[in-house]
C-alpha cells in the first residue's frame, strides 16, 4: 500500500508532522506550508527532505494544490481570532483569511482528501470560523468528530487545552460511533486502544469548573493561600497531585541546566511573588506554557522551585511584612526558575532527537514553543482518524 500523501498546513515547528511520525502511519508530507520565517528554519532543520513551501496559503492556486495529490491535511490555522484574552475577532481578522480560503477550496478540489485533522484554542469551538468548517465538511460528505483535549488526559503533567476536530469522507467510516457534541476524552475502539489512559475527564486545570467536576482534595494544615488564590484553587492543585494515572515532572526535566541562565530576576521574584504557580520536580502538573514565557511572568506558565529540600510555606510566611531587601533574599532561597524550551519540548511530546537551530534565540524558543501543540494528541487521533471498522 503507497504511503499517505499529507499537505501540512500552518506547519510552524512541526508538532503535527511529530504526530505523524510518532503514529506509525506510514505517510509522506508532500508539502508544508507556513509564513513564519523563524517557525520555518527550525522546520527546514528537523525536516529538511520535506519541500517548505513560504507563501501564505491563500496565495495558493486550487491548481497547484491539485498537483499534489493529497490524501489528508493536518492544519493548526491562527488561534489569535478565538483566543479567549484576544480580541475574539473571528472571521473579520484578517488573520482568519487564509482558513476561510481553505473552506472554500476544499470543495473545488479535483479529489477531496479522505482525511482531514485540525486543532485550535479552545474558544473556536463557539466561533463562526468553527461553524463555516462544519457547513464545508457537511457539504463535502465529510463525517467528523471534535474534542477539546488536554495532555493530562494521557498521563501528562501539563493542562493545554485545546479544540480538535478530526473529519474522514462517509465512504471511510470511524472505528467508534460519532456524536453531535464534543469529546472530552478519546473514544472506545475495538481493539481497545486510544482509551484515555485515565478515568477523568481531559481538563484544564485552571477553572473552578475543573474543581466541580473533581472530587475535593483537603488542603494540607499550614497551607500558605497565595494572594488571587481561593482555598478552592488549592484544593484542585493537592488533587492533581495525588493522581497518580498523571506522571510527575520529573521525567521531563533535563538532567543538567545552567540554573543561573533560568533563574527569575529579582524584579519578577518581588512583583509577581504571590501570584507565580510554583512546582516542584514531584508534582504531578504544570499550567498551559504560552508564547510569552521566559519573557514575561504572569499567566504564562508554571515556574520550577529548583531548591526542593527548602518549604515553600517557610518562605512565604509573614512575606507581606518584610522590606523588599528581605523579602528577595528569603524568595532566592527557592531557586525559582522557568522550565527550559527542552523542558517544555518534552511535556509536548517532541522527540529528544527534535532541536533548534543554534542561531534561534531561547526566547524566540519560547514563543515556537508556546504556539505549538501537543504531539502525543495528534498522534493519537491520527490513529483514531485513520483506524476503520
Amino acid at each position: 500500500m503507497a504511503p499517505l500523501r499529507v499537505l501540512e498546513l500552518y506547519s510552524g515547528i512541526g508538532g503535527m508532522h511529530c504526530g505523524l511520525a510518532e503514529s506509525g502511519v506510514s505517510a509522506e508530507v508532500v508539502a508544508a506550508v507556513d509564513v513564519n520565517t523563524t517557525a520555518n528554519e527550525v522546520y527546514k532543520y528537523n525536516f529538511p527532505n520535506t519541500p517548505l513551501w513560504p507563501k501564505s496559503i491563500e496565495g495558493i492556486p486550487v491548481k497547484e494544490l491539485d498537483c499534489l495529490s493529497f490524501d489528508m491535511i493536518l492544519m493548526s490555522p491562527p488561534c489569535q481570532p478565538f483566543t479567549r484574552i484576544g480580541l475574539k475577532g473571528d472571521v473579520s481578522d484578517p488573520r482568519a483569511k487564509s482558513f476561510l480560503y481553505v473552506l472554500e477550496v476544499l470543495p473545488r478540489l479535483k479529489r477531496p482528501p479522505t482525511y482531514i485533522l485540525l486543532e485550535n484554542v479552545k474558544g473556536f469551538e463557539s466561533s463562526a470560523a468553527r461553524d463555516a468548517l462544519i457547513k464545508t465538511l457537511q457539504s463535502c460528505g465529510y463525517g467528523y468528530q471534535e474534542f477539546l483535549l488536554s495532555p493530562t488526559c494521557l498521563g501528562i503533567p501539563n493542562s493545554r487545552l485545546r479544540y480538535f476536530i478530526i473529519a474522514k469522507l462517509q465512504a471511510e467510516p470511524f472505528a467508534f460511533q460519532t456524536i453531535d457534541t464534543i469529546l472530552e476524552d478519546f473514544p472506545s475502539t475495538k481493539p481497545s486502544v486510544l482509551n484515555c489512559s485515565r478515568s477523568a475527564p481531559c481538563l484544564e486545570g485552571n477553572s473552578q469548573t475543573d474543581v466541580d467536576q473533581r472530587s475535593h482534595t483537603q488542603c494540607p494544615a499550614g497551607t500558605i493561600l497565595y494572594k488571587l488564590e481561593t482555598s478552592e484553587e488549592l484544593e484542585r492543585k493537592a488533587s492533581q497531585d495525588s493522581d497518580s494515572s498523571v506522571q510527575t515532572l520529573q521525567g521531563f526535566l533535563e538532567e543538567k541546566v545552567e540554573i543561573g541562565q533560568y533563574l527569575l530576576p529579582p524584579k519578577s521574584l518581588l512583583r509577581y511573588a504571590f501570584i507565580l504557580d510554583i512546582v516542584k520536580p514531584t508534582c504531578r502538573r504544570s499550567t498551559c506554557f504560552t508564547k510569552g514565557y521566559g519573557h514575561y511572568v504572569e499567566g504564562m506558565g508554571s515556574v520550577l522551585q529548583a531548591a526542593t529540600d527548602v518549604e515553600i510555606s517557610s518562605v512565604y510566611k509573614s512575606l507581606e511584612t518584610l522590606s523588599e531587601e528581605e523579602k528577595l533574599t528569603k524568595l532566592s532561597t527557592l531557586k525559582l526558575r522557568y522550565f527550559t524550551p527542552r523542558e517544555i519540548a518534552n511535556l509536548h511530546g517532541f522527540p529528544p532527537e527534535f532541536g533548534f537551530p543554534d542561531k534561534i534565540t531561547i526566547k524566540q524558543q519560547y514563543r515556537l514553543l508556546g504556539n505549538s501543540l501537543n504531539v502525543h494528541i495528534v498522534a493519537k487521533l491520527i490513529t483514531l482518524l485513520l483506524q476503520s471498522h
